[in-house]
């Protein structure tokens, strides 16, 4: 029963906390809409639930984490080196489509933070039906080597980890 009216007491306490302890001023009115914040994104979690496994093969996560973190770097270095130097040649920025097998909601949430966080690239639209990702590229040299690094980079270890 208590499940159904705070069906997160403990991130609700925390939000709660910390809703109090940042306030201005410690009061009786800090405290109630802390209190009714706290209520109300303790329901946050449970529109999230999809009765799905979570994520499995931690090695796995933290090799995805590395490619992620050193593609990154990559990007960044090659963004920069792309805005500073003169334009000898012309950049074809453009739109790549990428058919994917990928379909757990978690698996693309985070595969949509992958490629926005990637300097460069930024995920446009999803087409849940046909399975079409849509990105755009900044500088679009190659677009099968765009829907091969994005498959095989990360979409094949997603798909391993949120089997």
């Amino acid at each position: 029963m208590m499940r159904r009216w705070l069906p997160y007491p403990r991130l609700a306490l925390a939000v709660w906390l910390m809703w109090f302890l940042l306030a201005p001023a410690p009061t009786f009115g800090a405290a109630l809409t802390g209190a009714l914040v706290a209520w109300g994104l303790s329901f946050l979690p449970v529109a999230l639930e999809h009765g799905r496994r979570g994520a499995r093969r931690p090695l796995l996560m933290l090799r995805l984490a590395g490619r992620v973190a050193h593609d990154i770097v990559l990007a960044n270095l090659a963004v920069a080196a792309l805005l500073l130097r003169p334009r000898a040649k012309a950049r074809r920025a453009g739109f790549v489509s990428i058919p994917l097998d990928l379909r757990e909601p978690n698996a693309l949430a985070v595969l949509a933070c992958i490629i926005t966080a990637t300097p460069g690239t930024i995920w446009v639209s999803w087409d849940p039906a046909a399975g079409i990702l849509v990105i755009h590229v900044l500088d679009l040299v190659d677009e099968a080597a765009v829907v091969r690094d994005i498959r095989g980079r990360y979409e094949a270890p997603l798909l391993e980890i949120f089997a």
